[in-house]
């Protein structure tokens, strides 16, 4: 029988997209879920904290929400270890034909070529939050995050990412092996085709999605390093645990940020929270945590999507001076 004393906790929360009354939108509901969910996670007797990204509403075009996020974190009581997401960095870089694709599929707005990320965001990310690739190992288990979608942007930290990756399988093998990334790299299954961003149908697969090649070589190195656990947010929507190839793939829930995709599947969860993972000799045990404050959507202003900076209204903000877009 194990003993309990040899049972130890580490948690994980994604998507709690903390924003600011000052900027050209504001969805104060996101501030208060990811408030209560924070306060909850700092009374847990937790050995460390996984932050699988989007800590902002809009830190792609505001350092500002960067050094909040960062600001809001530091009272949380143990190490805690932090992805971008692309709320944080900027989207995954849009190429058809070779050529950046310039497209807003239903005229809302989502002009994802003009917020696509940088060398820089990712630079002013790792200068807040660390290396936005890192692996260690606590109590024989290793703990790996990574952000995916640098893949195939051609930016210097896509050279980085893959000689990051290609490194894990040759490390020290450990009992379990976590792995935290943002994007979905998959749908539904890893041989799934490249969606067409260009197609109505197939945008949201596209977006929340690693494409191929990249898809199937970060998947092949993933399985070599014995990953037994993937952690995936970006959707804010929790889909039933998928295992495959020995791998268990948690498609988690949001801390704050409303749900999307409801209308694609009959089993999935839309609440707001965290996981406990409680490590024992033999296994991990990940079990979702209810925030403690589930509220609606009120006082919210300002669009949604990815807005061009240009056509932003920063004279709506609802407390002075707003910000400005870096």
């Amino acid at each position: 029988m194990n003993n309990p004393r040899d049972q130890w906790t580490f948690l994980h929360v994604n998507d709690s997209h903390m924003g600011t009354p000052r900027s050209y939108r504001f969805r104060p509901a996101v501030n208060q879920r990811w408030a209560a969910i924070k306060a909850q996670i700092e009374k847990e007797p937790a050995d460390l904290l996984l932050h699988g990204g989007d800590l902002t509403r809009d830190g792609q075009t505001h350092r500002f929400e960067i050094e909040q996020a960062a600001d809001d974190l530091k009272t949380i009581p143990f190490p805690i270890h932090v992805i971008p997401g692309n709320m944080d960095v900027g989207n995954k870089h849009t190429h058809v034909n070779g050529k950046k694709k310039r497209w807003d599929p239903l005229g809302l707005g989502w002009h994802d070529p003009e917020l696509n990320m940088t060398s820089e965001r990712l630079d002013l990310f790792a200068e807040h939050f660390g290396d936005i690739n890192w692996t260690f190992t606590h109590r024989d288990v290793r703990f790996t995050g990574f952000y995916a979608a640098v893949a195939g942007s051609g930016l210097k930290q896509e050279d980085q990412f893959w000689e990051f990756l290609e490194s894990l399988p040759e490390l020290e093998s450990t009992r379990h092996h976590v792995a935290v990334m943002h994007y979905w790299l998959f749908m539904e299954d890893p041989e799934e085709p490249d969606w067409d961003l260009t197609d109505e149908d197939e945008y949201d697969n596209w977006y929340f999605s690693i494409s191929p090649p990249h898809r199937q070589r970060i998947w092949e190195l993933l399985t070599r390093a014995q990953v037994d656990i993937l952690f995936c947010g970006h959707v804010h929507t929790a889909r039933p645990v998928q295992e495959l190839e020995g791998i268990r793939i948690y498609r988690t829930q949001a801390a704050g940020n409303t749900a999307q995709l409801t209308d694609r599947w009959e089993e999935y969860d839309t609440r707001f929270g965290y996981h406990r993972c409680t490590v024992t000799e033999g296994q991990i045990n990940v079990e979702f945590i209810l925030g403690n404050d589930q509220c609606e959507e009120f006082g919210t202003y300002g669009p949604l999507g990815h807005p061009r900076v240009e056509d932003r209204d920063y004279s709506v903000a609802t407390e002075q001076p707003p910000i400005s877009p870096d």
